[in-house]
């Protein structure tokens, strides 16, 4: 089974509750967006969304120039129903994050929460890298969360790589300046604890 099927059939088969990186607001993430943004404005890329709601939250903050890419058509969908005519105002991009083609230099703020962890061949995060360098205007910012130390070392079924802040940070080397960190407890909607590592750059 290919990592897009792989994908659909998640999303088709459970509810956005019902899978384990469910969180019903993702403040970590938006703390994050708005020390990048400092209230200016941003274009912003949301990469692996899936359901979540953080393309619900950013608009309710001023943000307006968004950008939601998944690997799952489902999820995208979910997405655009959920916001209605808010939908209108986002631009959807269904790829996988390692081969789509993006614009260069289009995006101030990359965010991802819970994609990266799941890049566990190196050709895959060097492809991932080369994604961010050639997307991210220099001066942006990158906003990564993965497993932390004391994560998981599944979800979903497949394997994940862990990371502290000096892994995650050393993936991306010299030209992304390391400028915080942070942990978070992530409460799964089945009553266990997964731990969350976020990594926040800038692009110089």
């Amino acid at each position: 089974m290919d990592v897009q099927t792989r994908w659909e059939r998640s999303y088709t088969q459970k509810a956005p509750n019902e899978v384990s990186w469910y969180r019903p607001y993702l403040e970590t993430s938006l703390a994050f967006i708005e020390q990048a943004t400092a209230g200016r404005p941003a274009s912003i890329i949301d990469v692996g969304a899936g359901e979540a709601t953080l393309v619900d939250d950013l608009p309710a903050r001023g943000y307006t120039n968004i950008t939601v890419l998944n690997i799952s058509q489902t999820a995208i969908d979910a997405n655009r129903k959920r916001l209605g005519e808010g939908s209108e105002r986002v631009y959807w991009l269904v790829s996988d994050i390692t081969r789509v083609e993006l614009e260069p230099e289009a995006h101030d703020v990359w965010h991802d929460r819970a994609v990266f962890h799941f890049l566990t061949a190196a050709c895959d995060c060097a492809a991932y890298v080369r994604q961010v360098a050639h997307a991210v205007r220099r001066g942006g910012h990158v906003i990564v969360g993965a497993f932390g130390p004391e994560g998981p070392t599944k979800c979903s079924g497949l394997e994940v790589v862990r990371h502290d802040a000096e892994s995650l940070h050393g993936e991306f080397g010299p030209r992304f300046l390391l400028m915080g960190s942070s942990k978070e407890l992530h409460q799964t909607p089945f009553g266990t604890t997964q731990q969350f590592l976020y990594c926040y750059c800038a692009v110089e």
